[in-house]
Parts: C-alpha cells; sequence; structure tokens
C-alpha cells in the first residue's frame, strides 16, 4: 500500500476525531517531511517496505540538522502516534516507531510566579478602558484557573456560567472549571464593559475579544501576557500562559491542599504523571508548608 495513500486516510481519521487546526497542521508538516526523506533519500513508497533503519535514519538526519533534543521528542511522537494508528487497523503487524530510542531531554525545573508578581501583573491593567479592563481578566482567569492558552482563546460566552465555565481543552474534551467569587467580580465588570462597547457592533461568540469584535489570535494573546510581565518588571522568568498554569497549579497544591487527582481534573491532563511533575517545582518553602499542613502532631486538638 501506497505510504502517500495511508497518510491521506489518517489525516482524515485524525479530522474525524476532531483535533485543532494546529495539531493537524504539526502533523502534515511532520509526516509529509518523512514522506519525502523516505522516497528522495530511501527510495521507498510502500508502507510496508518502511523499516525501523529507516525511522532511525530519519531522526539522525533531523539531529544533523541541529535540531534540540525537546524538538526531536516531540516530532517523534507525531511519526509513533501514525505507526499506532497502522497498527491498530492492521495495516501493520507492529508499531514499528516504538523500538526507536529518542535522545533524552534533560529537565528543566520552570521558575514560576510569586504571588506578588501575579498581584502586579493584574495591577497593571486598569478599568478604564475596554483592552486594559479585558486584559486583567485575562490574567486574573489564567491564574485562578489555569487555563491552557487555546482553551482560553477558544473559551465561548455562553459556556462561562455563574459558578462555572465549560472548557474545550486538548482532543476537543470539555471539562468544567470553577469561578470563584474574586474571579467572578473581575468578569462581572469585564462583561458589563464588554456589552457597552460592542452594543452597535458585530461579534463572534468569543469570550475574551478583540478590539474589532473577532476572538483573540495566539500572538494577541501573547503579546497580552508580555505587556503585563513588562509593566510589572518580572524578571528572569519565563512570561507566558503556561507559566499562569503552573502558578494555579503549585498554589493548589500548597496553599489550597487540594489533591493531586482532583488537580489532574481540573488541569485536564489524561494522565497524572503530568500533573504530578508540577510538584517537582516546589521550592524549599513550600514544601515546608506543605509538610506542616500534613504534620499529624500540628493537627492534633
Amino acid at each position: 500500500m501506497l505510504f502517500e495513500d495511508v497518510l491521506e486516510e489518517y489525516f482524515y481519521y485524525c479530522l474525524d476525531r476532531g483535533f485543532t487546526p494546529k495539531t493537524m497542521q504539526n502533523k502534515r508538516q511532520e509526516l509529509k517531511q518523512l514522506r519525502e526523506f523516505l522516497m528522495q533519500k530511501r527510495g521507498i513508497e510502500e508502507l510496508e517496505s518502511i523499516t525501523v533503519y529507516d525511522l532511525k535514519a530519519y531522526l539522525r538526519l533531523k539531529q544533523n540538522q541541529g535540531l534540540q533534543a525537546q524538538s526531536i521528542v516531540a516530532m517523534f511522537k507525531l511519526i509513533r502516534a501514525f505507526f499506532s494508528w497502522c497498527e491498530k487497523e492492521e495495516l501493520l503487524t507492529e508499531n514499528i516507531a516504538k523500538r526507536v530510542e529518542t535522545p533524552k531531554v534533560p529537565k528543566k525545573v520552570l521558575k514560576g510566579f510569586t504571588v506578588e508578581e501575579v498581584q502586579a501583573m493584574m495591577n497593571a491593567f486598569s478599568y478604564k478602558t475596554y483592552l486594559d479592563i479585558r486584559n486583567k481578566a485575562i490574567i486574573a482567569i489564567l491564574a485562578d484557573c489555569g487555563l491552557r492558552a487555546m482553551e482560553l482563546r477558544g473559551l465561548l460566552s455562553v459556556n462561562v456560567k455563574e459558578t462555572s465555565m465549560i472548557v474545550n481543552g486538548k482532543g476537543n474534551k470539555e471539562r468544567v472549571v470553577f469561578i470563584s467569587p474574586a474571579l467572578k467580580r473581575i468578569l462581572i465588570k469585564y462583561e458589563r464593559f464588554k456589552k457597552q462597547y460592542f452594543q452597535e457592533k458585530q461579534t463572534t461568540s468569543h469570550y475574551f475579544l478583540s478590539y474589532t469584535g473577532t476572538g483573540m489570535s495566539h500572538v494577541a494573546l501573547d503579546n497580552v501576557i508580555k505587556k503585563a510581565g513588562e509593566r510589572a518588571k518580572v524578571k528572569g522568568k519565563r512570561v507566558s500562559p503556561h507559566t499562569f498554569r503552573h502558578f494555579y497549579a503549585v498554589q493548589s497544591l500548597t496553599k489550597g491542599n487540594i489533591d493531586i487527582y482532583s488537580l489532574s481534573r481540573l488541569l485536564g491532563h489524561t494522565d497524572i504523571s503530568v500533573t504530578q511533575r508540577y510538584l517537582h517545582s516546589l521550592n524549599d518553602e513550600q514544601l515546608y508548608t506543605k509538610a506542616l499542613s500534613a504534620s499529624p502532631l500540628m493537627n492534633f486538638k
């Protein structure tokens, strides 16, 4: 069977599964690069002719091109997913990509935000203009709910309720995220200002809107976060939506006394091991606070 034909069927399968446009773009780009390599460098057109050695050669090519270990691991994850599908569809007897060893990625401990830094970033925006109050609400919702960037941009107004919101996460999976009273106060002000600002304008159904009434782009959201970091003078840290997600997770584990299973559900993780990574970034002071709260003697009446 022609590798090119199998790829086309796989892409339709992925579309049917509801993968995001960004994920589809990554899959198409990487698997088409693999197809070109196999055809031009290895003379392979048939799916059944691909061997472990061909995939190892492709991985070496990426390494020789200077691709970092983390990027190679991410790239090969897409390839493994394709060959796993081929095995499930009985197009191949095994997932040969499983036998290819990828480079080990050095673990980096993310240096998270402090409470003071997050407060300063929220206070970097006023309640005077639409964009300022929208930006304040964005910072607040990221810090208080730990949403992914794509989840925040895709949030629909109809899904924001009184005390909760329905979030569309990875793999098009919906989950419920709860709204605290402190966050609700900010959202109410944002919604009021938003209604006034767009009262005679046509808008999309997104909760957070650009000044023209459309949904926010990835670059626009990134610019909001970076502007907040600059105004609050946050130094030596990655100022991004994911760092707010990290802040939410660490605060929940240390101050909220939430168990890791509940946190995993709130964050939309399919595997609890992903949530456990946040435990590795706790500093000594945070671990001490957590240890005190768990101390049997300290909890004696």
